[in-house]
């Protein structure tokens, strides 16, 4: 599929591209969003949000994108999903994974995330993530945002989702429970990862607890060493668990304090979401070097518009072998580096900024070279300086459906909520 482009995308574009660049509205309420935050968490929390707490989490300013190139981002994920239901894709992934990820038992992946870096040649897809975080602070954050000096703000599209949002995570919960189970709903859902009150994202686990039980789903929030697994029963503290919000970094369960939850999930005692099959479907980060080489994938039977599509917008992503350390070498300056076993952008490498030793160590590990996209950029004031970060754009997506888009500045090699000025900031289309 072509780049969507014509008079008045050019103009849209250019547009979006110059408030990037000079609109500098803080258009983020803060009292509304403390607000919100506050009357949702009342009685989940024994102490108040802090604004330090806050700040790191979301930047007051907005990012502009041409409403063109979301539909772009739309239309890419539509064509990697018909390219993961390939068999002879899913045949290649699954080899290069986990034992584990062969087991399929039904469910497809709550909250996906795809990650794009936007450019003169569209939408440019930097990563795909199965327990993508950040939605229902995003919505949050949404949701409290003032007049801008350009009419653009929330499209009538975001608005829309906005309002929807609730009801379709809770129907996307429910599907996800009813793609292995045949019962209509789930009773109680755990919110799973290790020491959950200590992670960056534990305010985004608290209104998910609060928006599922809100829904008549009874919701808590577990480390994995509070769950048992006796006589083909999941329970945590005397109750049953039927459903797990999977936010675990540990993709396969390898780890042995997940033991309990890899027995009763492959006993299907238990439904997990996102779950092993799901990320060697779509995260693993191998999977690019397929996702960009359209030949092989219409050779297994994806179709002509989708490969164009995906030639478009994947980065060539090669694996990183010996055999090619000295061409690798000689082309870093095209190319980023990443750990096949990454997440949360842990050691990753721009190639200009590789020195020698750190080169040999990746070679030694399992990485990839993906093709060098430069990121988007915002212009912010902090304190009445202007100063340029790096934006990335994440669609929210459940079986190829829109359910939210966000974006995050940033300062660095990759995505960090440590930038001044940072965090998640609403996209206002244009």
């Amino acid at each position: 599929m072509e780049h969507l482009s014509n008079n008045q995308d050019k103009v849209n574009d250019n547009l979006a591209d110059q408030l990037n660049k000079e609109c500098y509205c803080r258009t983020l309420d803060r009292k509304v969003l403390n607000t919100s935050l506050q009357n949702q968490l009342s009685d989940t929390r024994d102490n108040p949000i802090g604004a330090n707490e806050l700040n790191k989490i979301f930047s007051a300013t907005p990012v502009f994108v041409p409403k063109t190139e979301i539909e772009t981002m739309v239309r890419i994920v539509a064509a990697i999903e018909s390219a993961a239901r390939l068999p002879f894709y899913q045949q290649q992934v699954l080899s290069w994974a986990p034992k584990i990820a062969a087991f399929d038992p039904g469910p497809i992946g709550a909250f996906m995330g795809y990650d794009f870096h936007l450019g003169s040649d569209g939408p440019q897809l930097i990563e795909i993530n199965t327990n993508a975080g950040g939605a229902f602070l995003n919505v949050a954050l949404a949701r409290a945002q003032k007049q801008c000096c350009h009419p653009s703000e929330q499209s009538a599209d975001t608005t829309k989702m906005l309002d929807g949002f609730e009801e379709a995570v809770t129907n996307m919960f429910i599907q996800e429970w009813q793609r292995q189970s045949a019962t209509a709903m789930p009773n109680r859902i755990a919110i799973i990862d290790n020491d959950p009150k200590s992670q960056f994202m534990y305010l985004e686990f608290q209104l998910a607890c609060r928006l599922l039980q809100a829904k008549g789903i009874d919701t808590v929030i577990l480390d994995p060493s509070e769950i048992n697994y006796v006589d083909g029963k999941l329970t945590a503290h005397g109750k049953p668990i039927d459903m797990i919000y999977n936010r675990l970094v540990d993709f396969a369960f390898e780890n042995p304090n997940h033991a309990v939850l890899k027995s009763a999930y492959l006993e299907g005692a238990v439904v997990v979401t996102p779950n092993p099959h799901v990320h060697a479907i779509f995260a693993n980060k191998r999977n690019l070097a397929l996702l960009s080489d359209p030949q092989t994938l219409q050779s297994w039977g994806l179709d002509n518009d989708d490969a164009k599509c995906l030639e478009r917008a994947v980065p060539t992503t090669k694996m990183v072998i010996k055999e090619d350390a000295a061409e690798l070498w000689r082309t870093r300056g095209q190319l980023f580096f990443k750990p096949v076993a990454g997440y949360g952008s842990k050691g990753v490498y721009r190639g200009s900024k590789l020195t020698r030793r750190v080169f040999e160590n990746i070679l030694d590990e399992d990485y990839i070279a993906q093709t060098f996209i430069p990121a988007t950029e915002r212009s912010i004031k902090i304190d009445d300086v202007v100063t340029t970060k790096k934006v990335d754009i994440r669609l929210y997506t459940y079986a190829g459906q829109l359910l939210l888009t966000a974006g995050r500045i940033y300062q660095g090699q990759a995505t960090n909520f440590r930038t001044p000025g940072g965090g998640f900031a609403p996209v206002f289309q244009v």
